[in-house]
């Protein structure tokens, strides 16, 4: 029993992702305040709701936080208030880009183009994906070049204690070790 006890892990889980948005060659700096999470919102009770489950803190506006199974790339834009279809994306100041003869939605996943194959918002989000959304006349040159730009620190942040306790990096409670004993 002692061995259950000292070795018991909570499922809780704690991982991070990658991305970018640019519209119009422009990147989205997403430097509202409206877009983090506070701290305290996260350590504040075990029962998890929809923002918590993927969302941005510190000011870092290419990290995704993902505290729940099977989380989306659209759930995380809808805790954002933006809105992401098949041939569109909104802001959250309600600013609609669809797309026309000249500017396309263009969406890339780990490098792969995923540009009109339907509805990017329900793909789960992945440990360490790293996803670039663009809108606009871009050419392949330049989608490289948007998806180069994305810092690849979520492995950093998967390994490294979370500045906000968010989640994943508090261990088990005494009570949750004890009635996992039995």
């Amino acid at each position: 029993m002692g061995i259950r006890f000292a070795t018991y892990h909570v499922d809780d889980v704690h991982y991070h992702a990658n991305f970018a948005v640019y519209i119009n060659g422009q990147p989205e700096k997403f430097s509202d305040p409206q877009y983090y999470s506070e701290i305290e919102m996260c350590t504040a009770s075990k029962e998890i709701i929809p923002s918590q489950r993927a969302h941005m803190h510190d000011n870092i506006n290419n990290v995704v936080h993902v505290e729940d199974h099977s989380v989306t790339w659209g759930q995380f834009f809808t805790n954002l208030g933006w809105y992401l279809g098949p041939d569109f994306i909104q802001t959250a100041n309600g600013t609609l880009y669809r797309e026309n003869g000249a500017d396309k939605l263009n969406l890339m996943i780990n490098g792969q183009d995923y540009s009109g194959l339907g509805s990017f918002a329900n793909r789960v989000i992945k440990d360490e994906d790293k996803l670039l959304i663009s809108f606009g006349d871009a050419s392949q040159s330049q989608l490289q070049q948007e998806y180069k730009a994305i810092p690849a620190t979520a492995h950093k942040y998967d390994i490294e204690k979370d500045p906000a306790s968010c989640g994943g990096h508090v261990g088990p409670t005494m009570r949750e070790r004890m009635n996992h004993m039995f």
